[in-house]
């Protein structure tokens, strides 16, 4: 069996300080747990504002601290997304760490969110490759919140033979829906991950942002653990906390003898 932990918070716009606290004082509170891979939002470190001090191209003190945490509670991480500088370019950046605190594999968002009033592209630039890592328990492919609505994305990452895709979010819905239809939203965004999990047969973990941005958006949070035959193992709703669930990876390997949807196409 290995342990899967997400940690859900409402990041403070632009404070790292403040919001590597929080994720210092949950991971310290799930200390006691079998901790095999810890997850954090998309970005964890600065909400929304990271465009005010973007990371340098190896993450800079956040990807540092975090790889302090890794070696601390001797766990894989991986560190939701920081937006860094690399080259004249600006990456949303999904960091894999293993339990020696080691940078073992990044990942640049390709799918950018430039809908509906999104403008992540105006600042970020999109990545080009899938990322998968082969941590000390399972094989991980990597994702980032808007990849969830392309699927062909994550049928390349169960050719890739992952057990686990990784989808550290910052899911937001305008102020209007989050008072009114926040029901809708959320069931919405479940199935659309439980239908990416079913699909690939792949352990899915979820890990968004919640609670207030600003004025106009706010984060539904929702972080789930999936199971390759679709059944939320955990999830939490609204507030700041963490999920856990143990998995058995092998079932990934049972499933894909029965169906083996990865060689079908």
């Amino acid at each position: 069996m290995a342990g899967i932990l997400c940690v859900q918070i409402n990041s403070e716009q632009g404070d790292k300080s403040e919001n590597l606290k929080k994720t210092d004082l949950l991971m310290e509170q799930s200390s006691n747990k079998k901790l095999d891979l810890v997850l954090f939002p998309e970005f964890f470190s600065t909400s929304i504002a990271y465009q005010s001090e973007p990371e340098p191209e190896n993450g800079g003190f956040v990807i540092e601290h975090v790889c302090e945490l890794a070696k601390k509670y001797h766990t894989n991480i991986v560190a939701g997304t920081i937006v860094r500088k690399a080259g004249d370019k600006y990456f949303n950046t999904s960091f894999a760490i293993n339990r020696q605190g080691e940078v073992v594999a990044k990942y640049d968002k390709i799918h950018l969110y430039n809908f509906m009033g999104g403008n992540e592209g105006a600042f970020t630039s999109a990545g080009n490759e899938i990322v998968t890592v082969d941590f000390d328990f399972a094989k991980v492919g990597m994702a980032i919140c808007f990849d969830v609505r392309y699927p062909l994305h994550f049928n390349k990452l169960i050719k890739e033979k992952v057990d686990i895709i990784t989808l550290p979010t910052a899911w937001l819905v305008p102020a209007e829906v989050y008072r009114y239809n926040l029901d809708y939203a959320r069931e919405m965004w479940v199935s659309m991950n439980r239908t990416r999990a079913y699909d690939n047969m792949v352990y899915f973990a979820v890990c968004n942002q919640t609670g207030k941005v600003n004025d106009d958006l706010y984060g539904i949070g929702s972080s789930m653990i999936i199971s390759p035959t679709a059944e939320v193992l955990a999830k939490i709703d609204n507030g700041e906390g963490v999920i856990y669930s143990d998995i058995e990876v092998s079932n990934v390997d049972f499933m894909r003898q029965i169906f083996p949807i990865a060689k079908i196409d």
